[in-house]
This record gives C-alpha cells, structure tokens and sequence, in this order.
C-alpha cells in the first residue's frame, strides 16, 4: 500500500501545484533517494541482491519528471522554484547562467552520450547473452542432479535463480531506455523553461531581455542541474550494476583486492609517473606527489605479501607437525564404495573437461537411463586415475571387488562385425569388452571405410560407457541397498502416502523389501512400477513372509512388463516347456526339500543345453516357460548354466500373447 501511494503522489504531482517549500522538500528526497542507490549498487554482490532496481528506476524517472513539471509551473508563474533550484543557479553556475547552461549541457552529454548509451548496450548484451545460455545451465543442473551431486530441492532453486536472473536482465534492457528518455526529456525541458520564461517576462511583466534573461535563465539552468544531478547518479548506478555480472563482492572490496593484486605493478607505475614529472614544461610538485604516493603503497602491499607467505608457511609446518603427531584416522579406509572406475593414465583426457572430455557427462545419463529402464537411484559411481594399471586399461569395481576389465586405445575406433561385413579390413584384433565380441581397433582414416564395408563403428569412450551399462545391468541388485530402497520409498510415499504406510512398518520392513526389489532385478525385471509391488506386497504380505514367494506374487502382476519384455513386434512369444515328468521331479524335490540327485540334475542339464542350442540356431532368444509352483526352483536350475535365460510362468504372461514351442526339456529322457 505504501509503494501505492508513492506512486499517487507523483502522478499527482503532474497536475497539482506545489508550494515552492514542498518543492523544496521533494527535491531534497530526490537528490538523497538517488544517492542512496549508487551507494547501495556498489555494495550488492549479485545483481539479484537487487533485483528491484528496474522497477524502481521507472519510479525514480517519475518522480524526477513530476518534480521537472512543478518546477517549471513555479517559474513561470511565479518567477520563483524554492531555494534549492535557487541555491542550484547561484552557487553551482556562479549566478551566471551562460555558465550554468553550459554546465547543464556537459552533464547532459555525459549523462545521455556516455554513461545511458553505454549501460544501455550492456543490458542488452547481458539479456541477450543470458537467454541463450539459459538451455545450457539447465542440462549443467540435470547433470548434477543426475549425479548426485545435488538434490532436487538444490536443483529446483538454481532453476529459480537462472529464472529471476533472465528476467532481471531481460527486465534491465527495457529499463535502461527510461534513463535515455528521461536525459532526453531533460533538455526539451529546459529549453522550454527558457523560451517560456523570457517570453514570459518580456511580453507579460513587462521585462527587457536583459532582465527577463537574468531571472529566467538562471532559474531554468538551476531547475535542469537539480533534475540532472540525480540522474547523472541514477545513471552511474545503473551502469554499475549491469557491468557487475560476474562479481561475487561489493565493489569497494573487488577494486581494492583486484588494483592492488600486482604491487609490483604499482611500484612500475610509480617510477614512469616520476619521468613525467622530470619532463620540462610539466608541473613537477603534483606528479612527484602521485609517485611518492603509490611508491609507498607499492612497499607496503610488498611487506604485506612477503609476511603472509611467512605465516602461511609457518601454518603449513605446524599443521604437517600435528598431523605427524596425531594418530592416524583410519575410519575413511573403511568406507567403500558403491561403484568404482579405476582408469589408466592414458584414459585420463576421457574425463578431464579441459581436453574435451566428456565422461562425467556420459556417466551422468547413464543413471538417468537407469532409473527410467530398471526404475533404481543408481548410487554415484567415483572414477579415479590408478598408476598400477597399464595405460588404456580400465576396471570396474562393486562395493570394492573387481567385477570387469577391458582397454582401450583413446585414439582408435572398435569396430564389430555384426553379421553384414562384406569386405574385411585390417586392424588390431580384440574383443568387445561387454558382450565379447570378436573387434578390431582400426584408425580414423579407417572409419568411414568401415563403416561402408558393413562394420559398426563406436569411439572409445562409447566402449567404456557400453561395458560400464552392461555392468550396472547385471549388477543392479547388488548396488540396491537399504538406504537406496528408503529413497524410493520417501519420493513414492509424497504421492502415495497410504500405499506406504500400510505395508511399512507394520508389514513388512525396509529389509524386507529391498530383497524383493533386489530378486526381481536379478532376473532383469524393471521396478520402476513401485506403487503396484508395494500394492501386491501388502495384499499378500499378511499370508507369508518368505520373500521368494512374495516376489513370485509380483512376477504374477508385472504379467504385462514382463511380456512385453520378452515378445517381438508381432506379440508372438517362442518359449522351450518342460517335460511333465520333469515338472514333478522338480515339484516333488521342492515339496519335500530334499535335494535333487546329482545324477539327476546333470542330465537335466544336458537336455537343457541341447534345447538350448537348437534354438539358438534358429535364431531365437532362449525363454523357458513352466508352471507357477516350480519357477522360482526351475531358474536356480537354469541359472547354473544359464544365467540370463529367462524363466517365465504362466501367469506371467498375457493372454493376448501367441506362445509358440520350440521344444521340450527331458522330452527324449
């Protein structure tokens, strides 16, 4: 309400006539408020500390123009604008107004020429530069946040602040042309004040044009330097302010700290200057008196120098001798981590940014692909530089026990075959570290005719980013922990708070859950559908607590994610059955819990692994599909010799899907 009124009272002051003492008081605020903002724009360190400030430019060129409006209606009426103006003419101009004019015109110029056009054209810069560096602060915060490194409440204020910082700038740019208009304003006024007046003074009161001249002039040039004194300072804080993007301290402190980092410099300075006073013809007093001056500063910013150094070097002694006297802290040796890149030194430039590196970013999207493919908070991998490898080398660890290995050459292409080479081509033979394919390494100049011959062509760093995938895949449940399981359980529970609340505590615990989350993606089976487990969990929860069957209950209402899974585009499903007397063998085994005779099982197995192959030389995808009771005994059969074939019941698939045999295991038995 208070801001309301401030800006009734100067649209009023367009039309209604003021006293010369209210002027006098109004004028005084004027010159005061815009002092106050040049002192307050030195000593912000970010602009949006005062992000006010286009808006209150906008009032301030009111009020300066309201106040140039009741100025002028007291001296033409009058012949009288109050003691200020008045003071303005006599002391300012010296009661001359061919001077003070003159003056009024050098503030003018300087004001309108130098100062508006120049913080004019950096808010512009500033606006347009911001804007388009705003897609690329937004990917720099999806980054962090993907990583780790923040969270989503930290993420969501930097996107507020880079928000507020493009309107600030955007807001500046228009609110810079207030100053321009109002410089421009500025001068019409005043012309019009002394045509006005001396036409005023000769032809209404009767003055000749001496005299007329005498008391109109000089009160019009005390009126424009009234009016441009507080915008020369409004303009000053302004340009201040937009050439202060990248300062993170007030100006005082960045001018002191940044003039004198180099008093070598100074002391440079000091002795040119003393030649100029040397010079015949130049004043010698004054330029000895700046020499003297900034040889002294020079000296002391020098000490100043040299006995920080020696304090710095005494602490470093003093900390290395408590450290060597402290006894050693050992708990940092204890804590290991999730996931870990070891590399060689010649892989350093993948991750250094300042070579173009880019694999932190890579890393980054990788666990955003995991956690919209397996539905997991993928823990942050550490990726440290390890002198024991040999150079391209490269190992990956899980909470701290070597999982997989490859090398790379960084200046080399892999190229696979994937069945439609024509031509081959020569080049280093290897192996694709993830899948293990035959590859060869082959050159730059080498891709393009690689790539022609049939050959699929990946850099190095995509190697690296592929087998890191690949890992991350067989071992998600590995890096699904408690504390991970709690996560996703706090960001379900914000939408879904009863779902929660019903199974944990009362139900079942966090444990508990975790080595259901954890089954189901060991057999590759995505959890990104929580509501519906934890759903399924609290209906079946209060029957068992065996987590094997109550993962095997959430199989069954996953039915539509797991087919999907497994069947092609044409929703046709090809599947190996087991042989009846094989699925009461097992059914048995499992009721009884009695163990299955070796003999028994490996000749299971190589029934299993002849089926197996004859499928896959057809060219299909092995899926072993047997009834609900004995598919979770079924796979830790399976698994033994195959541990990514899948093992399906039949309540887990779909009704709409065509399933078609390609073979029974233990039909021949």
């Amino acid at each position: 309400m208070i801001a309301v009124g401030i800006i009734i009272i100067i649209l009023g002051m367009f039309f209604i006539p003021l006293p010369s003492f209210i002027l006098d008081f109004f004028l005084s605020i004027n010159i005061s408020l815009s002092f106050l903002i040049l002192l307050l724009t030195m000593n912000v360190r970010k602009t949006l500390e005062f992000s006010v400030f286009p808006s209150l430019l906008l009032v301030t060129t009111l009020l300066r123009l309201a106040l140039n409006v009741s100025s002028t209606r007291l001296i033409l009426l009058h012949g009288y604008a109050g003691q200020v103006i008045q003071a303005f003419g006599d002391f300012v101009a010296g009661s001359n107004p061919v001077v003070g004019f003159v003056i009024f015109i050098i503030l003018t110029i300087i004001n309108f020429m130098v100062i508006t056009k120049g913080s004019e054209r950096v808010a512009e810069v500033a606006a347009r530069f911001t804007l388009d560096a705003m897609p690329g602060k937004q990917m720099s915060i999806d980054a962090d946040l993907n990583a780790g490194l923040i969270n989503e409440e930290q993420a969501r204020a930097r996107r507020r602040e880079i928000e507020r910082e493009a309107d600030f700038y955007g807001a500046m740019d228009g609110a810079s042309k207030f100053v321009k208009g109002d410089a421009i304003a500025g001068i019409i006024i005043t012309i019009i004040n002394l045509l006005g007046g001396l036409a005023i003074g000769i032809l209404q009161r009767g003055q000749d044009l001496a005299g007329a001249a005498q008391t109109y002039a000089l009160l019009t040039v005390g009126d424009g330097l009234v009016s441009q004194v507080p915008a020369l300072l409004i303009s000053t804080a302004t340009g201040i302010l937009v050439t202060r993007s990248a300062s993170e301290d007030d100006l005082g402190s960045d001018l002191s700290r940044q003039l004198t980092f180099y008093p070598k410099i100074i002391a440079l300075g000091s002795g040119v200057i003393a030649l100029f006073g040397l010079v015949r013809g130049m004043p010698t007093i004054p330029f000895l008196m700046v020499a003297i001056v900034l040889a002294v500063l020079s000296r002391y910013l020098i000490r100043k120098e040299e006995k920080m150094a020696e304090v710095e070097t005494e602490e470093k002694a003093a900390t290395a001798e408590l450290e060597t006297q402290r006894p050693e802290n050992v708990l940092t040796l204890l804590t290991v981590d999730p996931m870990e890149l070891e590399i060689g030194y010649s892989l350093i430039p993948l991750v250094d940014k300042s070579q173009g590196g880019d694999l932190f970013e890579r890393v980054s999207l990788i666990r955003r692909q995991v956690a919209l493919e397996l539905g997991i908070i993928l823990p942050p991998i550490r990726i440290r530089d390890n002198m024991q490898l040999s150079p391209g080398q490269y190992l990956i660890k899980i909470k701290g026990v070597d999982v997989a290995q490859g090398e790379l050459l960084t200046n080399y292409y892999l190229a696979m075959d994937a069945g439609a080479v024509t031509e081959e081509i020569d080049g280093i033979p290897t192996r694709e570290p993830a899948f293990g394919l035959p590859a060869i390494w082959i050159t730059e100049k080498q891709r393009e005719k690689a790539e022609l011959n049939g050959y699929t062509v990946v850099d190095a760093p995509s190697v690296l980013v592929t087998h890191l995938t690949e890992i991350i895949r067989n071992y998600a449940h590995e890096l699904l922990g408690r504390q991970e399981t709690q996560t996703m359980l706090d960001h379900i529970k914000e939408d879904y708070p009863v779902v929660v609340e019903e199974l944990i505590p009362n139900l079942m615990s966090v444990g508990e859950v975790q080595k259901v989350l954890a089954q189901l993606l060991k057999e590759g089976i995505p959890i990104r559908n929580l509501v519906s487990i934890l759903e399924t969990l609290a209906d079946y929860a209060p029957m068992t607590k065996d987590t094997g069957l109550l993962t095997e209950y959430v199989r069954a209402t996953l039915a539509r994610q797991i087919t999907k899974l497994l069947v092609g585009e044409e929703n046709i499903l090809y599947v190996l059955t087991v042989a009846p007397k094989i699925e009461q063998r097992i059914q048995q085994a499992q009721n009884e819990g009695q163990p299955l005779e070796p003999a028994w099982i490996n000749q299971f197995d190589q029934s299993l692994s002849k089926e197996v192959k004859k499928v896959m030389e057809n060219g299909y995808n092995p899926v072993i599909m047997v009834s609900p009771a004995i598919r979770r005994f079924t796979k830790s059969l399976v698994e033994r010799l195959y541990p990514k074939i899948p093992v399906v019941s039949f309540q887990e698939i779909t009704s709409e899907t065509d399933v078609h045999s390609l073979g029974m295991v233990g039909a021949g038995d």
